[in-house]
């Protein structure tokens, strides 16, 4: 820990990495308490979720729908490093292809990995339909990241617009975001077609992006934050109250709205009022930071994000997959999630879904690392294995 302290740069903004470590983590501790599964007659494995039958537990999902906070700290990371790279020469194009490939590399590793892991699970026995609920979960949290490279890509706009209009230039996104949702709930929802709700897609994430672009701009201070949290707040509770906006910030299946796919004005709303608060919040927890102890679990977490990213639900899978053949409905892990008893213990299940994750991250780390000693055969054959695992996912094969 002491060594983790001595290597940290004095200018650091520890606060920053503290948002993106609680942001990162929430991610797993989501999936792992809510998603479960079901068993068939053939004792394949197939998606449920415990809010199906729990729906008392949704308010549960606005403390660990984070996303918001991660997109915001994410422009704020991107506007020091990109003005760093300008500052060296680097050219926006060169600055954009070492973020992007960043982002790109854990997804093909994990996506190629498990191509290869597919035949084989299949030969040992374990069914298609697990297989396909297994690809499903792998793949299903890395929409984000194509979501991410996008809105990455649209740094040096976010920036512009961020000087000149300061934190008002989020509003148009909040106001677009509103406009579809209005088109797609309201009096003429059905004459419209299904797919508009897509126009939210690029709006409604880009937009605590842009709050982060304006924070690390020096355009979102104390005064506009209190405003996004009050105002954030206020927004959320009518819509969930007089509008009727489902209570769930995820998909529950069986449910005909949903929240997150794609972005309703609701999560807008969340995502305000959690970037005001982690305005508000940044001096206190820059000085909590300061503790080595604190420290150096949040650095090592922001060295692992994208590996968290990508490989949790693996770390999940692992537990679960072979205990369906030969144990049958386990408490918490194979059984159906359908009672409070099932979520107590899925918490007893956690430490080892976590000890899990931290044994892969030690073996997968190195696909967030420049792939300098990788062959140009090594690394087309890892793109088309991540292209046919992505196929096999989607359920295109």
């Amino acid at each position: 820990m002491r060594s983790i302290e001595d290597r940290t740069p004095a200018h650091r903004d520890r606060a920053i990495d503290g948002l993106r470590a609680l942001a990162l983590l929430s991610v797993p501790t989501g999936h792992w308490l809510i998603c479960g599964f079901t068993r068939d007659a053939d004792g394949a494995l197939h998606n449920a979720s415990l809010l199906t039958a729990l729906r008392v537990l949704a308010p549960l999902t606005w403390v660990l729908q984070l996303l918001g906070i991660f997109f915001l700290v994410g422009g704020h990371a991107s506007v020091l490093s990109y003005r760093r790279a300008t500052g060296r020469g680097i050219s926006t194009a060169r600055w954009l292809g070492g973020r992007l490939a960043r982002l790109g590399r854990p997804v093909i590793g994990v996506t190629a990995v498990w191509a290869a892991l597919l035949p084989l699970l299949y030969r040992l026995g374990v069914p298609t339909a697990t297989l396909r609920t297994a690809a499903t979960l792998v793949i299903q949290p890395l929409w984000f990241v194509g979501v991410y490279a996008v809105v990455t890509a649209l740094t040096p706009c976010c920036i512009r617009a961020a000087r000149r209009l300061g934190a008002w230039s989020a509003a148009p996104l909040l106001v677009s975001v509103g406009a579809v949702d209005l088109l797609r709930y309201g009096p003429y929802a059905a004459a419209l077609p299904g797919w508009l709700g897509l126009l939210n897609l690029l709006p409604g994430w880009l937009f605590a992006y842009q709050l982060g672009v304006c924070w690390g701009e020096k355009r979102l201070g104390q005064r506009a934050a209190w405003v996004l949290l009050a105002g954030g707040g206020a927004l959320f509770a009518l819509l969930l109250l007089a509008f009727g906006y489902p209570t769930s910030m995820v998909g529950v299946p069986g449910q005909d709205r949903t929240n997150s796919h794609p972005p309703s004005l609701l999560v807008l709303a969340l995502a305000a009022a959690q970037s005001g608060a982690a305005v508000l919040l940044r001096d206190r927890m820059a000085r909590l930071l300061r503790r080595p102890t604190v420290w150096a679990p949040v650095v090592v977490i922001n060295l692992c994000a994208m590996t968290i990213l990508c490989w949790h639900q693996t770390a999940m899978l692992a537990s679960a997959v072979p205990a369906a053949p030969f144990l049958g409905a386990v408490p918490g892990l194979t059984s159906v999630p359908d009672a409070p008893g099932w979520l107590l213990a899925r918490l007893a299940w956690m430490p080892l879904f976590a000890f899990t994750l931290v044994l892969l991250a030690r073996l997968t780390r190195r696909f967030e690392a420049p792939w300098t000693g990788a062959t140009a055969a090594r690394r087309t054959a890892a793109a088309l294995l991540a292209a046919g695992f992505a196929v096999f996912a989607l359920g295109l094969a």
